[in-house]
Parts: C-alpha cells; sequence; structure tokens
C-alpha cells in the first residue's frame, strides 16, 4: 500500500494511477516534494494492478518550477546535496518500470518542464506554457530535459530568452503527443493510458527498460540490447502467448500473472541497483 504525501495526491482506478502535484498555489518544488516524488514513484510500480501512470497538476498549473524561497538560501556548500535530491526525483520518473503520462496544463516551466520530460510523453492543454525561465532567475538546469523535447535551436531560444516555446509549435515538433481544451485534458491523457495498457504488462515493463536504455545509444549496440531483451522476454507466458495468438490468428486478453509482473519489475530495478 503506497503511504500518504503531503504534496502528492495518489489514487489508482483501472490500472492506472494518477499522481497529482499538490503544492498551492503553482505547485512550485520544495526539497520534500523532490523527496516525496522520488519516493512514490521509485515504489509504485511494484503496487499490485499499476500498469500506467498519469502525472498532473492540481489548481491553475502543472508546476510553476522551483521553490524560489528555497533557492534564495541556495549556496555551493549546499548545492551538492539539494541537487542530488532534485536528480533523484526526475530519474525516478525516467526510470518508472511502467509508463507515465505527462498531463500538463498552464504553467510548466523549469522544474516543471523537467518533471513532464522525464515521462515517456506530454499530453497538453491548450493552455499550457512550456519554458525554461533558468536565466531570468539566475540559475541552471533544465535544458538537458528541453532537449529531449525539441530541437537544439528552439533549446536555445526558449533558454536564452526564457519564453516558453507556443504550444502550437511544440505540438508541430512533436513535443506533445496531443493538444485539447483544457476541460478534456485528464480525459485525454488517461484515454492514452487505456490503449497502451491493453497489452502485455510485462512486454511494456521490459519494452519501457528497453527504451531507456537505447535512447542515448548508437544503432548498432542499441538494436543489439533490442535483440537481448527479445530473448529476455521470450521466457514469460506473456511473450509465449502472444505469439502462439499470432500464429494461430486468434485474439488475446493479456491478463500478466502477478508474479510474472513483479519479476519483470524487479529486472529493472536490479539493473539500477
Amino acid at each position: 500500500m503506497l503511504r500518504s504525501f503531503q504534496y502528492l495526491d495518489v489514487s489508482v482506478k483501472d490500472g492506472i494511477a494518477h499522481v497529482v502535484l499538490d503544492r498551492p498555489p503553482v505547485n512550485a518544488v520544495n526539497q520534500e516534494m523532490y523527496r516525496e516524488i522520488e519516493s512514490l514513484f521509485g515504489a509504485i510500480a511494484m503496487e499490485d494492478g499499476v500498469q500506467a501512470v498519469v502525472l498532473s497538476g492540481r489548481g491553475k498549473h502543472f508546476c510553476g518550477g522551483n521553490d524560489l524561497e528555497e533557492f534564495m538560501s541556495l549556496d555551493s556548500e549546499n548545492s551538492p546535496g539539494r541537487m542530488l535530491e532534485v536528480r533523484e526525483a526526475f530519474w525516478a520518473i525516467y526510470d518508472c518500470p511502467v509508463p507515465v503520462i505527462a498531463a500538463v496544463h498552464g504553467a510548466a516551466l523549469g522544474t516543471g518542464l523537467a518533471l513532464a520530460a522525464s515521462c515517456d510523453f506530454i499530453v497538453a492543454a491548450d493552455d499550457a506554457r512550456i519554458g525554461l525561465p533558468e536565466v531570468s532567475v539566475g540559475v541552471m538546469g533544465g535544458a538537458k530535459h528541453a532537449r529531449r523535447l525539441v530541437p537544439e535551436p528552439i533549446l536555445r531560444w526558449i533558454f536564452l530568452s526564457g519564453e516558453p516555446a507556443p504550444i502550437d509549435l511544440l505540438l508541430r515538433l512533436g513535443a506533445v503527443l496531443d493538444v485539447v481544451p483544457r476541460d478534456d485534458l485528464i480525459d485525454a491523457a488517461t484515454d492514452r493510458a487505456r490503449r497502451i495498457i491493453r497489452h502485455s504488462g510485462v512486454a511494456l515493463r521490459i519494452g519501457k527498460r528497453t527504451l531507456n536504455a537505447i535512447e542515448a545509444m548508437d544503432l548498432k549496440p542499441g538494436y543489439e540490447f533490442e535483440q537481448a531483451s527479445t530473448g529476455l522476454l521470450a521466457d514469460f507466458a506473456d511473450s509465449r502467448a502472444s505469439r502462439k495468438a499470432v500464429a494461430e490468428r486468434t485474439d488475446i486478453v493479456h491478463a500478466s500473472p502477478p508474479e510474472d509482473l513483479r519479476r519483470a519489475t524487479e529486472i529493472e530495478l536490479g539493473e539500477r541497483a
């Protein structure tokens, strides 16, 4: 059972965990909230029945950035410890063994952009503003996350200017998967999650592990890693059932045994230990 959190609201329905950033007024992230994010996403895939996560924000904005009051006390001595907690929060989302969908509305700035870019993909509301205001507040961070979303010239413009990228541009670039009316955002993100979790939970876990591993690899080692993942997956009942169904042209409804889901998840967690 997931513990309760001060700044995160968590619920699970039909295999989808809904995680809501909840720190009014703009969900600015302080150090305790970073620790909560790391704790939650480090544990959520081990919860029975969780096959995907939708990450959203409560109120007018997804996340307005880092807590600036805490930044006021930042210096060269306390920075390493604080920045480690920040990184661990982002990596926990990125490395979460199940797919994570960001549902972004309003501001997703700085830390908000990094949180969203740590997810597998973004579904955005038509009022979303995604950008990096770091240079305007005298800090660094977020550019490497933004590089997962946009080409280098666009990244450099939003970083050096501090201006959010227009949401229609982000849609054209593929940085966001959908742009929908604000009132439809959670339904749209949840629909994407449903279309994912109809597949084998074991295949999704091993598939996400593979995608994360090959993201920074060249073609040849990346494809070799994918082939090794095929061999790993082949020993699971889900894979055998899928291959049999395709060969016999029959339908299959996946219901991955809990022990197989745990084993697939432990493979990922074990490799990162």
